[in-house]
């Protein structure tokens, strides 16, 4: 009952003739940026940013829900009138969605993508209300041993999981951990990896890193790989769905929900496993199957419905443990910092009515999403005609100004531009990036707790293992790491017992 108040209490503050301009600021913003070529929405987020510095807390954190789902709206857009995945999660919607606007049914694929999105988005965000104060009422009973295992955790996740081999995620969590350490130690006083320059003497600013690494990175990855002209976009009428479409789109929102959202809670799940899942469930359940490779409109409903759910249950970890489980909810947790609010536990005690308007803000966004997109598809697809070079000279312009105004020094766009060329590095050798952001932002934390954890043992590793769930925790890591071996071992002993 106290959810339902709190979240009462959230929408009361929301709705104001203010705040829901800015809500409808933000998902036109976002919408609008997400939808170009290349920027997926944790781009999107990064490059904007900076421009909800100028607000109050609230009114920034309102803006940015909007973003963000008006960012995970536009991926979905490239993803199927231009075949260009705006991020991995996109490319299973590309798969059936461009070979559906080329087959003439581009309206019925973005309409499908988008009433899957509010779908999903809604059930998603209901579900943030029901379980997150449980997940918070547990955390707080946690202590600092349990917090380290449970960041190991996300830090082995997400270094393991994503990218092309483990030693190349590790090598970005390394470096991400690196770039954390940098500036000055907050027990001894003692000056870290800053080769006596005072600016990096507090600290590099997670905004300059997240804008250097997304947005300068992937803007100059992106302007190499791309022609200079302008993208062939297929013509899209009125975004509609028959009686037909209908019929076969609702039961793939509800699964594709039902397996986003828990992999979105999940450190370090991500919402790349999920969309497959359901695509190949999908594919399996289907009444038309010979239609998948064509352009089959489940294909394209239940992959949007499971990441936009994912998108939703990110929010969880990372409202209630301070945990970011993609690179979009990796930027999110930037932002807070940036106005001073630890993400974690003691967030819904501290700000149980920034928390509570946070996720009403998410249900007003995700609404307007549907209102707007709908008839706005065909101008959204007119933006994908700007030729590359202003594209991509606007982003690195905006990104540059957004890096200065959080210190208004000049020092910070040296960083950038040294950061955005190890971004374009990283994209080269195929490095992921998110094990480099995520280690920069819960490095910090991560220090703290190993010495608390120290400190409480008197320096005995025994500090490290706390209750259960460190121990179920270093169980995971242990199974993660292990696993590649096992996997390749099994072959072997089943050939050695058929001879």
């Amino acid at each position: 009952m106290d959810n339902i108040n709190g979240l009462l209490g959230g929408f009361a503050d929301v709705i104001t003739p203010m705040n829901l301009l800015i809500a409808l600021l933000g998902v036109l913003i976002g919408t609008a940026v997400g939808v170009l070529p290349g920027i997926g929405p944790a781009m999107t987020v990064a490059l904007l940013l900076p421009l909800t510095y100028g607000l109050p807390v609230e009114q920034s954190l309102i803006l940015f829900a909007g973003i963000f789902y008006g960012g995970m709206y536009g991926g979905s857009t490239t993803s199927i009138l231009l075949n260009t995945p705006g991020e991995s999660a996109s490319v299973v919607t590309a798969l059936e969605g461009n070979k559906m606007a080329k087959s003439g049914r581009a309206a019925q694929a973005l309409a499908t993508a988008a009433i899957g999105s509010f779908v999903a988005g809604t059930i998603g965000t209901a579900l943030i209300v029901l379980v997150m104060p449980q997940v918070v009422d547990f955390a707080i009973t946690l202590g600092s041993p349990e917090f380290l295992a449970i960041i190991l955790v996300a830090f082995v996740g997400t270094a393991a999981i994503l990218g092309s081999s483990r030693v190349r995620g590790f090598a970005a969590l390394l470096v991400g951990l690196t770039l954390g350490l940098v500036g000055t130690d907050f027990v001894t006083g003692q000056q870290r990896l800053t080769f006596g320059s005072p600016f990096l003497a507090d600290n590099i600013d997670v905004v300059v890193i997240a804008v250097g690494i997304f947005a300068v990175g992937e803007a100059l990855w992106v302007a190499a790989h791309l022609r200079r002209k302008a993208a062939t976009v297929i013509p899209v009428g009125r975004p509609w769905l028959s009686r037909e479409d209908w019929g076969r789109s609702w039961k793939p929102w509800l699964r594709g929900t039902a397996l986003g959202f828990p992999f979105g809670a999940i450190p370090a799940g991500g919402a790349e496993i999920p969309t497959f899942l359901s695509y190949l469930t999908e594919r399996k359940l289907s009444k038309n199957p010979e239609e998948f490779g064509k352009g089959a409109i489940e294909g394209v409903a239940g992959p949007e419905a499971a990441n936009n759910a994912s998108a939703a249950g990110t929010m969880v970890p990372l409202l209630a443990l301070g945990l970011p489980t993609n690179a979009t909810a990796a930027i999110i947790i930037a932002a807070f910092m940036s106005y001073g609010i630890e993400p974690g536990p003691l967030l819904l005690t501290k700000e149980p009515d920034l928390v509570w308007m946070l996720i009403a803000s998410l249900f007003i966004g995700n609404f307007f999403l549907l209102v707007l997109n709908l008839p706005l598809a065909p101008t959204w697809a007119k933006l994908l005609r700007i030729p590359r070079p202003y594209l991509y000279a606007g982003i690195l312009f905006f990104a540059s100004m957004g890096a200065y105004a959080v210190n208004g020094q000049p020092f910070d766009l040296y960083l950038l531009l040294a950061l955005g060329f190890l971004g374009f590095a990283m994209r080269r050798f195929g490095i992921p990036v998110l094990p480099l952001i995520v280690g920069a932002i819960l490095g910090p934390l991560f220090e703290r707790h190993l010495r608390r954890s120290l400190q409480t043992s008197g320096g005995d590793l025994s500090g490290l293992f706390g209750g259960p769930v460190a121990w179920v925790c270093y169980a995971l890591i242990i199974a993660v790491l292990l696993w590649p071996l096992l996997a390749r071992l099994r072959p072997s002993r089943q050939e050695g017992i058929a001879s």
